[in-house]
């Protein structure tokens, strides 16, 4: 909430506790009433006051910020001195607590109010900042006119003096705004020019060290301006002051808040350079920073020194973000402070981070981000495709960027390799492809890792499945079967295996063989294996099938695959076969049937000639489940069907389905609706699992009458073989079925 336009709000600071801030605010709001005949309200806002601008002033508070943060009523309808507290002087004071046993505790929403209620009353408010930076005393330095900033001449004293400006520097803060005021001055410290130097800024006034003037003030509860009016310390003080509001004041309320271009001048301009060019004025603002930026600071030696070391990226950051703000000040006075700080924030994200996708990235509601060249950023919400408002400054830009996520990983992307598969750092898999394959300019397509994964709780709060389906897979998973998921692409096939691939018992070694690493499993005996691109010279390319070949060799319990899409499918088939139980793996189709067809034509990729039969022959003794997941028509996913592959009939792989979603019709807002339902069907290993002592309870092949569920336990299921009537009656808690037609 921006304060009165009208109001001057002056804000005091301290790098260092000792250096006389408290005393030196006080002394300085009597100093500008005096000189200004006006009315000022100091108020103290240090989060770490203890009261001690009570005892400077010798006054107890009518109201303290404490109190007003819990206040009930209308301030409007309060009289101005039932809240602010007067000085004999004519001095208008809040405090922030009334003693040592209260500590502020102000949420920055509501100081912002307070600050605006009384800058409606006051032309100049003066603000005790403290040394400690929180939340509300930054919210107190956003509004402020200007920032006085005292120090004293000690080296120790500036040096933390420098790092409080460097931490208003990274937090955006105009350089301008700083006024830097040398207090407890003598003939033994750091001369001003030094310090000037050290921190530089300017120094806006001297304040003489006078002990003996500044305690008997303290005696006599009257800041020193009043009580010694004609000491060399109060002179400093009016000196300090005309300084400021003799100009310095009017110019930094025209550099916070300057007035909107008419737009009349708008149209002066004529568009001429930058229509030219087709980029807009604040576009080419953003590039003149850039490259100014990229002139003065190395910014690719500062990435490859911090050797993705997380403290030295954050440094490396604050030191850009501070080169950035100075530059700012420099190309662009005039902008408004908003404005001032997006910039900043685009050209520290363009620079060092994903520039426009890094809100994209950060949004929890995107679930996936599609660049079809540097105009036009599509993305993925609660299932729908919509445009992004925001975009790339040109192809470079994108291609830079593009740059930035491959080259960490050992990947490369040129006129030679014009297309990559990899992923950033928190998981999230990136496909880009360039020119000239990308005709329209760079194309960047990010599927987005969920943080922390779907649970199962989450698949069936979300509709995708049902508890009965759950527990199914869970006890398929942890008593060794093999499945396959099988989906579309953006169907969630990855994180369904995530998902399945935590009910693997924790003291089994898996290893995982993926293109580019996404699956985040959470057992401990875990090995990750990742492919790699061939060289620039063509060479040393690193396939999904040397990895499976020679993940066998690393005394597997289970292999779990990305992705089969190739020639590999064979090599997952025999691994599979040949004792590496529990194994998983998912496949591009779009159903159970269509997943088989899939298997074959992948294992015939593999070069070996292998009959057809014999690859069928492979996969219905490997295969135990298909789990077939969809992205429906209204953005929802789910399971559409758990099938058994139960051997082969003849020439042809027999499936037999377990559960299946089917729909119903749709609802008013166009979702899709259905139930999911148990086809009655027993899998044929489940005698297996029985004779194992594995208990499995009734109900997960049963539809619950209470859910409305309209499949009847005994309904016909599509491709069913026939169960043998013995079987059923055997297993404990297994109610008998009918035999499929």
């Amino acid at each position: 909430m921006a304060i009165n336009p009208n109001c001057n709000l002056i804000a005091v600071v301290g790098g260092k506790g000792g250096v006389g801030k408290s005393v030196f605010a006080a002394n300085f709001a009597c100093t500008i009433m005096n000189e200004l005949r006006s009315q000022v309200l100091l108020i103290d806002a240090d989060a770490k006051s203890v009261g001690d601008q009570n005892v400077i002033m010798g006054l107890k508070p009518q109201k303290t910020l404490k109190e007003l943060a819990s206040f009930q009523g209308s301030l409007n309808s309060q009289p101005m001195n039932t809240l602010v507290t007067m000085h004999q002087s004519g001095l208008a004071y809040l405090g922030a607590v009334r003693g040592p046993e209260e500590s502020l505790n102000i949420s920055p929403d509501l100081l912002g109010k307070l600050l605006d209620f009384f800058g409606r009353a006051f032309k100049y408010v003066v603000v005790d900042v403290g040394t400690d930076l929180g939340p509300a005393q930054m919210a107190v330095l956003q509004e402020a006119t200007a920032i006085m900033i005292v120090t004293t001449p000690e080296v120790l004293v500036v040096t933390q003096t420098q790092r409080l400006v460097n931490e208003l520097l990274s937090a955006t803060f105009p350089k301008d705004m700083f006024q830097l005021v040398i207090n407890k001055a003598s003939p033994t410290g750091l001369s001003p020019q030094t310090i000037s130097n050290q921190l530089q800024l300017p120094f806006l006034g001297i304040i003489p060290q006078d002990e003996a003037t500044s305690m008997m003030s303290l005696q006599k509860y009257t800041p020193f301006v009043i009580s010694s009016p004609k000491a060399p310390i109060t002179a400093a003080y009016y000196d300090v002051a005309r300084k400021l509001t003799g100009g310095v004041l009017q110019r930094l309320k025209t550099t916070a808040r300057p007035k909107p271009t008419p737009p009349a001048a708008a149209a002066a301009d004529g568009g001429g350079a930058l229509a030219v060019q087709g980029m807009d004025s604040r576009t080419l603002l953003k590039i003149r920073i850039h490259n100014e930026l990229i002139r003065t600071v190395d910014l690719k030696k500062l990435l490859v020194d911090t050797k993705q070391d997380e403290n030295k990226e954050k440094e490396v950051r604050e030191k850009t973000k501070r080169e950035i703000t100075l530059i700012v000040d420099r190309e662009a006075p005039d902008v408004s402070r908003e404005e001032r700080s997006k910039i900043i924030k685009e050209v520290l994200e363009e620079a060092l981070g994903l520039g426009p996708l890094e809100d994209l990235l950060a949004d929890s509601d995107v679930t996936e981000i599609m660049v079809n060249g540097f105009k036009k950023i599509f993305v993925e919400k609660s299932g729908k495709v919509q445009l992004s408002p925001v975009t790339f400054t040109s192809n470079d830009h994108l291609r830079r960027i593009i740059e930035r996520i491959v080259t960490p990983l050992g990947r490369q992307i040129n006129d030679s390799t014009p297309y990559v598969d990899a992923r950033l750092k928190d998981g999230s898999r990136v496909n880009a492809v360039i020119e000239p394959l990308a005709i329209d300019g760079p194309a960047l397509t990010i599927r987005k890792f969920k943080k922390g994964g779907i649970t199962a709780d989450k698949y069936i709060s979300y509709g995708s499945i049902t508890k009965n389906m759950i527990d199914f897979l869970r006890i398929c998973v942890e008593n060794g079967l093999n499945v396959v998921i099988s989906g579309g692409t953006g169907s969630g096939k990855t994180s369904l295996l995530n998902m399945l691939s935590s009910y693997i018992p924790s003291n089994e070694r898996v290893i995982t063989v993926e293109d580019a690493a996404e699956l985040q499993l959470q057992q401990e005996h875990v090995v990750r294996l990742e492919t790699r691109p061939a060289s620039m010279e063509g060479s040393n390319a690193v396939h999904i099938r040397d990895l499976i070949k020679n993940a066998l060799r690393m005394r597997p319990d289970r292999i779990i695959v990305g992705e089969c899409r190739d020639g590999a499918a064979l090599d997952m088939l025999q691994a599979m076969n040949t004792g590496h139980d529990g194994s998983m793996t998912t496949t591009h189709a779009n159903s159970a049937r269509e997943c088989i067809a899939r298997l074959e034509t992948l294992c015939l990729m593999s070069g070996m000639d292998l009959p057809i039969r014999a690859i069928r022959e492979q996969i219905a003794g490997a295969v135990n489940l298909i789990v077939q997941i969809s992205r429906l028509s209204d953005g929802s996913r789910k399971i559409l069907s758990i099938t058994e592959v139960a051997g082969m009939q003849g020439d042809i792989v027999t499936l037999a389905e377990i559960f299946r979603f089917k729909e119903t019709g749709y609802d008013k807002n166009r979702k899709i609706q259905g139930v999911f339902q148990a086809t009655g069907t027993i899998p044929s290993f489940i005698q297996k699992l029985s004779d194992k002592g594995v208990v499995i309870p009734r109900e997960i092949f049963a539809n619950d009458p209470n859910a409305g569920n309209p499949a009847a336990a005994g309904a016909p299921a599509q491709n069913k073989p026939p169960i043998p009537a013995a079987m059923a009656p055997k297993m404990p808690g297994i109610a008998p079925v009918k035999k499929s037609g």
